[in-house]
């Protein structure tokens, strides 16, 4: 059994009481002078509670919210790093020597071709080193300049195209941090737009936005669907908290303020908020030490002390 209980310390606070119970902020001035001896509520832990509980305290101080925009994305090979292989002359496939998925390096031998043009057989040699990942070629088919039948790719970067909405395009540009996460295995790196395409596509009605990621480890393969957060801009607030550390009692928002007293429930007005970070109007001032971890206990406490069913004014 926890030593948690409530404190209501006299004359201290008055208007938090208020504040959870309608009062608007800044009214504070409205209840001077009178004798609120049991108005401000206080929640009292032990060291130990507080560790249990996962009470964790930080100053209230200005942040960054960071407005961004979800884009789904396909992960595909980097067409820079790319090499259709093309029969140089008619003839027939006398041996297949590479097969989808193998390793391959630059000069190697993938097929031999028969041709009557050559007066003799001819090696097929892949130009780039990489992965082969298209193969249109069978032993004994006949072959025409125009087949292409291998394709290698270096996979050790590839490209994500994010796509991009009509309406979203202005606010994409090169430059752009991306955090890009492949959901199903919660793969999550950071990119950046290399590439926004100057047309749209006309079956999606989307523009390509591009991101170069490296593929070192083979983590990331084509075909691939994936999720790109483009960070699209900033905005500096003088006082803001993480949006775990607000709660709402009797329909108010309200944050948890540590004092000599325990921990008080204040109303906040709350502003802008990027989905990590809220911005804080009024109900607080910079250096407030407020609950950021394990407010849910003391909500929960305050509830149980009858608080809820005995203050309706």
């Amino acid at each position: 059994m926890t030593n948690l209980k409530i404190a209501v310390p006299a004359g201290r606070g008055a208007c938090i009481l208020f504040l959870l119970l309608g009062c608007p902020v800044g009214a504070q001035d409205d209840h001077a002078g009178h004798d609120h001896g049991e108005e401000a509520v206080a929640i009292e832990l032990s060291d130990r509670d507080r560790d249990d509980y996962g009470i964790v305290v930080e100053g209230a101080g200005p942040g960054v919210l960071v407005r961004t925009l979800v884009l789904p994305g396909e992960i595909h090979p980097d067409d820079d790093n790319l090499a259709h292989l093309t029969a140089r002359y008619d003839g027939v496939v006398t041996e297949v020597r590479a097969r989808i998925g193998d390793r391959v390096v630059e000069g190697q031998v993938l097929a031999v071709i028969e041709s009557d043009e050559s007066l003799a057989p001819y090696p097929l040699k892949t130009m780039i080193g990489g992965t082969v990942i298209e193969k249109h070629i069978t032993l004994g088919e006949a072959v025409s300049r125009d087949t292409r039948p291998f394709v290698v790719a270096d996979l050790d970067t590839v490209w994500l195209d994010l796509f991009v909405n009509q309406r979203d395009l202005q606010s994409v540009v090169v430059g752009q941090p991306v955090r890009v996460e492949h959901r199903p295995t919660g793969t999550v790196v950071g990119g950046m737009i290399g590439y926004v395409a100057p047309v749209i596509d006309e079956d999606t009605r989307t523009a390509t936005a591009r991101v170069v990621l490296d593929n070192a480890g083979g983590r990331w393969r084509p075909g691939m669907f994936v999720t790109g957060t483009v960070e699209i801009g900033r905005r500096d607030v003088p006082l803001a908290v993480p949006l775990e550390a607000v709660f709402t009692v009797h329909e108010h928002p309200v944050v948890f303020v540590e004092d000599d007293h325990g921990f008080e429930p204040r109303e906040v007005v709350l502003g802008e908020d990027d989905g990590r970070l809220v911005e804080i109007r009024a109900g607080l001032e910079p250096g407030d030490r407020i609950v950021v971890s394990g407010g849910f206990t003391l909500k929960a406490e305050l509830e149980k002390s009858g608080f809820d069913d005995g203050h309706n004014h």
